[in-house]
């Protein structure tokens, strides 16, 4: 659920704080923005019952899983009423981290991760390309990965939740 509700530079920080340490205590995101644990932790459940927060996982090292490769898959498929449709079987797929459907001459770019080149070409030929409105693909394989992140850039919020050129908000006691 996306909310139409307006976050202040305070939600900012704490969003930026969580996507970069979901494992943040609320104690220590308090004292980067200068609320009470009670209050941040408040703010949190606001922001994940209006959509800002969608969930929160564990990064997992591809290569030690058998997942070492990675690639992107440009497909192409046949007849507009049908992609919505393609769409969901290609998110269905487990190998498949990312579906995207993109202008051009392509429908979708699909991002994908393997065990090794044999297994792109059996994902290739047995569930994708196996898809009845796919009519080609075109892969790219990754040799090096330079970098990689799901962190969403927040206007006017550093990596730790601090504003460019402000310090962060001392509490005031008690």
């Amino acid at each position: 659920m996306t909310s139409d509700r307006i976050i202040d530079g305070t939600d900012r920080k704490i969003l930026n704080i969580l996507q970069f340490n979901a494992r943040v205590a609320n104690s220590a995101i308090a004292r980067k923005v200068g609320l009470a644990p009670s209050a941040v932790h408040e703010r949190i459940r606001k922001l994940e019952e209006h959509g800002f927060i969608q969930g929160y996982s564990a990064r997992v090292n591809p290569k030690p899983v058998g997942r070492g490769l990675l690639a992107f898959v440009f497909v192409r498929t046949e007849g507009r009423e049908v992609e919505a449709g393609t769409a969901q079987k290609l998110a269905a797929i487990p190998e498949v981290q990312e579906v995207h459907n993109i202008a051009g001459e392509d429908c979708f770019l699909i991002k994908v991760r393997v065990e090794d080149p044999e297994g792109l070409g059996r994902l290739l030929r047995e569930k994708v390309s196996a898809l009845p409105a796919v009519s080609s693909t075109r892969t790219t394989i990754v040799l090096e990965t330079l970098k990689e992140s799901i962190a969403v850039p927040i206007a006017g919020v550093d990596r730790n939740g601090a504003t460019p050129g402000k310090p962060a908000r001392k509490r005031k006691p008690a």
